[in-house]
């Protein structure tokens, strides 16, 4: 990717990364995606599937998990990858993303196994019962300058997003929760970018965590994450859908669809989170 088209989205800059040696690669990680003290699951895969992306010889990310095994903070790092196996039309490898702690240690954040291919070559085949979901039109949703709180209220990782909540999934942000687990949105990055593959890894982890709606206000950090992408988004805003069906034990799961603006389905998700009071 070129410096010229590097600066011109944030996303983009924040997700840069530094070949050391093959395999390897520097990046900083930027407090712009920060929800609370740690940075957003969504955009730290991102950021590694970058450069799994570079490692392996596809292009796409077709399915990820990760397991986050410590919260990531701003600052250098580095994803350590390797390559599993390469194939004509998929290619698996492993990434790491670790950190150095003040006393020295290097420590893993983050592991990650994916599988790579090329979107672009997939047919057109398409047979599904799956239906996009029906929310307000983007005007009539909630956005971050509907905060009762102001826009600076939220977190600093909303600010590089253009998120429009749908009303009735904005409950806990007036001390009213439904009690259902539902969180729906349109989604698009601030600057106007359109979304990619890399994005929409973000974009499954970006909207408030259904557990608010479930009448919780803590931290909800992820577990684990896995990802399918379906097929490259159209251009324009996408519509997110999250549910959750089932929180016990002190653990919930959050099942996400991501759909474009031609309605299709392009990315589904599933993450197991810890719900901390």
């Amino acid at each position: 990717m070129s410096d010229a088209t590097l600066s011109r989205s944030e996303f983009d800059r924040d997700t840069a990364i530094h070949p050391r040696e093959p395999g390897v690669y520097d990046v900083s990680l930027s407090p712009g995606w920060a929800i609370g003290h740690a940075l957003n699951g969504g955009y730290l895969l991102a950021v590694i599937c970058r450069a799994l992306g570079e490692a392996l010889p596809h292009p796409d990310p077709f399915t990820v998990s990760a397991h986050y095994l410590t919260a990531s903070t701003a600052g250098p790092a580095v994803i350590r990858t390797d390559t599993a196996r390469v194939g004509r039309t998929l290619s698996t490898g492993s990434a790491g993303l670790f950190q150095t702690e003040e006393d020295g240690e290097e420590v893993e954040r983050i592991r990650v196994i994916a599988t790579y291919g090329d979107l672009d070559a997939l047919p057109d085949d398409v047979r599904t019962s799956a239906k996009p979901p029906a929310f307000p039109p983007p005007e009539q949703c909630f956005s971050t300058k509907d905060q009762p709180g102001g826009e600076d209220a939220g977190p600093e990782m909303g600010k590089r997003l253009d998120l429009r909540l749908d009303p009735s999934t904005c409950g806990w942000a007036v001390g009213a929760p439904s009690g259902e687990g539902k969180m729906r949105a349109w989604f698009g990055l601030a600057d106007g970018r359109d979304a990619d593959p890399l994005s929409l890894l973000m974009a499954v982890d970006a909207l408030p965590p259904t557990a608010f709606e479930l009448g919780l206000s803590g931290w909800v950090p992820t577990v684990e994450l896995t990802v399918h992408v379906r097929c490259r988004p159209a251009p324009g805003p996408l519509r997110v859908s999250i549910t959750t069906r089932n929180l016990a034990g002190g653990y919930l799961e959050e099942d996400t669809e991501i759909w474009d603006s031609e309605d299709r389905l392009v990315t589904q998700a599933r993450q197991l989170a810890r719900a901390l009071k």
